[in-house]
């Protein structure tokens, strides 16, 4: 018979089984997802309206996120201006940056065979343009793949389930609100930057019909690439 001191296998993935557990409840797990969302933080009201929800209902299930460390809470003025007359400080929400939960059972630690791989690889100069042709035939594929991926709105979809969340601006550009490849960035972000650009170059040149460009714009909170109408480039070249 097994031995009852056995490791338990779950073990390795409590934490983030238990930081998980609040989006269990459907109301907050609606929230979790219009904050997320959101290209700003968002106040209880904004909250609760978009929700469907009553403020007060909104507010009890948004601190339990909060709590749980799913989402972060600030305090400013929605008028922006400090001072007598500027109104109360209201609660803000939104998803943190910095915190990424995995759940795998039984535990897998994909993002250490990366940091593993990636460190290796910059190590030898004659490596990384390997990787960013891989990167580039794997956006190629992933289009390929997408039945429906032979238009703009086919290309977001795509990008959208690959975890990028992209925003369309109202100069026709796409900001990708997330870059799947996050816990690299800060160790190797040239290396990291680089096959997004060369993964999203795949995917555009396959989908053919899109008429969006990807070009490098790193910047805090968002992938470190941007798509932007072809049209507005050859407007600059010419």
């Amino acid at each position: 018979m097994p031995s009852d001191d056995r490791p338990d296998p779950t073990l390795a993935a409590s934490d983030d089984l238990d930081q998980i557990a609040p989006l269990a409840e459907p109301v907050r797990r609606r929230l979790y997802a219009f904050v997320s969302a959101a290209a700003a933080p968002v106040d209880r009201d904004q909250a609760a309206a978009g929700t469907g929800i009553g403020r007060p209902l909104a507010a009890f299930h948004l601190d339990r996120l909060v709590g749980a460390g799913l989402l972060e809470a600030e305090y400013r003025r929605r008028s922006g201006r400090s001072g007598p007359g500027a109104g109360r400080p209201a609660k803000f929400y939104r998803r943190p940056l910095d915190r990424d939960v995995t759940i795998s059972l039984p535990p897998r630690r994909y993002d250490l065979a990366a940091r593993i791989l990636a460190e290796g690889i910059e190590q030898d100069p004659a490596a990384p343009p390997q990787v960013l042709d891989a990167a580039r035939r794997e956006g190629e594929r992933l289009a390929a793949s997408a039945p429906a991926s032979g238009d703009r709105m086919g290309v977001l979809t795509l990008l959208a389930g690959q975890g990028y969340e992209p925003v369309v601006e109202a100069d026709g550009s796409v900001t990708l609100r997330n870059c799947p490849f996050h816990g690299l960035v800060g160790e190797h972000r040239d290396l990291t930057c680089g096959m997004n650009h060369a993964l999203l170059r795949g995917v555009l040149d396959a989908a053919g019909d899109a008429g969006l460009v990807p070009v490098a714009d790193p910047a805090e909170g968002r992938c470190c690439v941007r798509l932007v109408p072809a049209d507005s480039l050859r407007g600059e070249r010419g």
